[in-house]
């Protein structure tokens, strides 16, 4: 499921609408600092989901996360920087949502295809 927010809204505001779309139950959140939230925390536990978020430097207790699965979110990074690969994802030429995010759902097509074709 992909969302679209404005850019100037925080991380964690697209989090509601993502966890409320129809698809499988969640079982690990893995995110960054923006997403750091006493709501979304409580959201996961409640689903029964592990977060690994890094928390905050600001949050009087600090809540000690697995290095070696927060490593795996640099393949998160990886596949949006294979999507900015598309030159109207990068500079958001669409002058509609609409018509951005069904570019947005190519990219990510194309993406996905690329793992299918030419693998014997």
């Amino acid at each position: 499921a992909a969302t679209l927010s404005g850019g100037e809204v925080s991380d964690y505001s697209g989090f509601d609408p993502l966890i409320e779309a129809e698809g499988p139950e969640p079982k690990v959140l893995l995110a960054d600092r923006g997403y750091d939230s006493d709501h979304i925390r409580e959201t996961m536990e409640t689903k029964g989901a592990a977060t690994i978020i890094p928390t905050r430097k600001n949050r009087k207790t600090q809540i000690p996360v697995d290095d070696y699965i927060y490593a795996l979110r640099n393949r998160i990074e990886r596949c949006f920087n294979k999507l900015k690969n598309s030159r109207r994802l990068a500079t958001r030429y669409d002058k509609t949502a609409e018509s951005y995010l069904g570019f947005v759902h190519i990219a990510a097509i194309r993406l996905w295809m690329r793992a299918f074709v030419n693998r014997t």
